[in-house]
């Protein structure tokens, strides 16, 4: 399977320090298209000298930004918004070149994701402090919200456009200033952000964008006193080295990491709706989602019921290159994506599984695998225990609520669930019983830019959205004055 070419030149991929674009390093990593295999870029790497000038800009352009009015900061975000909405497509296209996405979820991913800049505009003009009643007259007392200073953010490559803006408008909105590492994988989308906050008027500095070593960079700009927060999207194991490191510092961290959702359909359902939506959120972005869902209960009466379907749906889907008409699900973002899927599959086999759909390599060329559905398993399937992150998924039957939920929590995971249920009770029920930081219930309806988004246990802490976000990116200061009284 290949990839057609469109009328977008793929981005120039570049470093952004101070406000200046650099475009050439002694060394340079490759980007590859997965579609093909092929190698379409090249990615500078950061020197420490350019850590160190990225950190030093950061700290210029904060004493300078954290004055900045909230209406002022907002504009820019909503200008940003405006020029991401008009060049979604070519941004898309490049997004498709390096992470393999469908080039229309890759232009949807951009236009979603505008939205954040433009909600978190607004909502920073309601940062409110507040006045505490004094027991003395003579006494004020003022809590006030202060931006924390350099924050470096770490994002994945999933969705190396949604995922970057998230943090970097949460952290400019509330008057902070950003490192920003993207993933090596698929860099263009986060170079697209820098090129289009500089054309929105962003002053330099504000947002530094650098590559290299992943373990070099954080150890380098955690151990900088300058650097005051740092926000990590990624695995469950490097979140929690970087929570040491950061730990180590006294840095204020924000961690949205693994999960392995789980999906529990009850018989009283609407089982050909739940199986159809569910199949369709399978496969989007390949599975190498962190909310997807992968772990399917489904109540006794109703399992084969829905297994069938399930199976049928997701054996439909069209697999191909991101720019191939009428594409459903793209290649896996590296080939390793690939030998992680064949293991699950193996895994399931020997332990006598059913492989009832897919559960094999496509073609010769890229990073592709078929969409699967695997029952007849126990719990101590590998797939039942290690987030697959890809287009795989478990279906098993449950008998009772007490049991679903104790093999539903039984991991250490706790980043999304979902239900479906045609009872109001059974819905409030089992959302409460979750061990989850998100709940979502006869729909997927997460990561809206005004909502919470993360997760508990292994799956981190901290929200990527609604108003807790700012938590992350703020102090609180508390100032009481006396004031004498004139006799």
């Amino acid at each position: 399977m290949t990839s057609e070419n469109t009328s977008f030149a793929y981005e120039r991929l570049g470093m952004l320090i101070g406000g200046q674009w650099i475009y050439d390093a002694a060394k340079c990593g490759d980007v590859v298209d997965p579609a093909t295999g092929q190698v379409i870029g090249h990615l500078p790497h950061a020197t420490d000298e350019d850590l160190a000038q990225a950190v030093a800009s950061s700290q210029r352009a904060f004493e300078a930004w954290k004055d900045r009015s909230a209406l002022e900061r907002g504009q820019i975000l909503r200008r940003f918004a405006d020029l991401a909405r008009s060049h979604a497509e070519q941004i898309g296209s490049s997004m498709t070149r390096d992470q393999g996405k469908p080039l229309a979820e890759a232009i949807g991913e951009i236009r979603f994701a505008a939205d954040h800049a433009d909600w978190h505009a607004e909502e920073a003009r309601r940062i409110y402090g507040r006045v505490i009643p004094s027991r003395d007259p003579r006494v004020q007392q003022l809590v006030l919200r202060e931006p924390v200073g350099v924050c470096v953010a770490f994002t994945p490559w999933n969705f190396p456009f949604s995922q970057a803006l998230r943090k970097v408008v949460a952290a400019l909105a509330s008057g902070c200033t950003v490192i920003l590492k993207g993933p090596a994988e698929s860099p263009s989308s986060t170079i697209a952000i820098g090129r289009l906050m500089q054309e929105a008027g962003l002053p330099d500095g504000c947002l530094n964008i650098v590559w290299g070593q992943s373990a070099h960079i954080s150890e380098t700009l955690l151990a900088a006193p300058e650097v005051k927060k740092i926000s990590f999207t990624g695995s469950v194991e490097v979140g929690k080295l970087l929570a040491s490191l950061a730990g180590k510092h006294m840095k204020r961290t924000t961690m949205e990491l693994g999960g392995h959702a789980p999906v529990i359909v009850f018989d009283d359902a609407d089982i050909h709706a739940a199986a159809d939506a569910l199949a369709a959120q399978k496969v989007r972005n390949a599975g190498q989602v962190c909310v997807s869902p992968t772990r399917f209960y489904v109540q006794a009466r109703a399992h084969d019921r829905f297994l069938s379907r399930f199976a049928e749906k997701v054996g439909q889907t069209k697999v191909g290159g991101g720019f191939e008409q009428g594409v459903q699900m793209g290649p896996l973002c590296h080939a390793r994506r690939v030998t992680a899927m064949e293991a699950f599959v193996q895994d399931a086999r020997d332990e006598g599984a059913d492989i009832v759909t897919g559960g094999h390599r496509i073609g010769n060329a890229g990073f592709f695998y078929a969409p699967t559905v695997v029952a007849g398993g126990t719990d101590a399937l590998q797939l039942m225990n290690e987030e697959p992150f890809g287009p795989i998924a478990a279906v098993t039957p449950f008998g009772d609520f007490e049991e679903v939920i104790r093999r539903a929590n039984s991991l250490p995971f706790g980043l999304a669930s979902y239900v479906f249920t045609g009872s109001s009770s059974q819905a409030q029920h089992t959302s409460r019983a979750l061990a989850a930081g998100m709940v979502s219930i006869n729909h997927f309806g997460l990561a809206l830019p005004e909502t919470p988004f993360g997760g508990i246990n292994d799956s981190g802490y901290g929200s990527e959205g609604g108003e807790e976000t700012f938590d992350g990116y703020l102090n609180t200061k508390f100032v009481t004055r006396f004031d004498a009284i004139p006799a």
